[in-house]
């Protein structure tokens, strides 16, 4: 099934939900466009920066992986969620990721309408894969199991236990590959 163009959908949302503030003329505040296929466990993302989409400098990525095999109501709600973000970004001047003003606005565009369902978290079925990494705390030996290697996660039950609630480095988690566990 091919992918749909993002565009056309993104004018049709921001005129319906959006009183076309996220666009000056009939150009939109925001690059909008599918992932090039790296997006696998994500459905979109919202993202500004002076290196992301000049000289926009903002941009919405939707996920080919994901939503590609799923119906028009995925993109829909996927893109939506994403523009409530540049929304609350661009026009709000907010700097919150799904605070009271995110929360608001959606509720505000699902009570509208009832062709998609705009959620915090989306639902789509995406395929599991076994963690990569096993996070060792140096304190207490609690494990877990990490995708990917976070700098500077800590042991947060040590951290409360031997320094108040705050980040210690005594409490950095250690990383060891998830295949030596088995």
């Amino acid at each position: 099934m091919p992918l749909e163009p993002l565009l056309p959908l993104f004018h049709r949302l921001n005129r319906e939900h959006f009183e076309g503030s996220l666009t000056q003329g009939h150009q939109p505040l925001v690059a909008v466009r599918w992932s090039d296929g790296r997006l696998r466990r994500t459905a979109g993302l919202y993202r500004r920066g002076v290196s992301v989409a000049p000289p926009l400098g903002r941009e919405i990525v939707l996920s080919r992986p994901l939503l590609g095999q799923l119906p028009r109501e995925a993109t829909e709600s996927t893109l939506c969620h994403e523009m409530i973000h540049a929304w609350v970004d661009l026009v709000l001047k907010s700097n919150e990721s799904h605070g009271p003003n995110f929360l608001a606005r959606m509720q505000a565009i699902n009570a509208d309408q009832d062709r998609f369902e705009v959620s915090v978290r989306h639902r789509f079925p995406v395929p599991q894969q076994p963690p990569r990494w096993i996070a060792v705390c140096p304190r207490c030996g609690w494990r877990t199991p990490y995708r990917r290697r976070v700098k500077q996660a800590a042991c947060r039950q040590c951290c409360n236990q031997h320094h108040g609630g705050r980040w210690h480095p005594s409490c950095l988690l250690g990383y060891v590959p998830a295949q030596e566990e088995s």
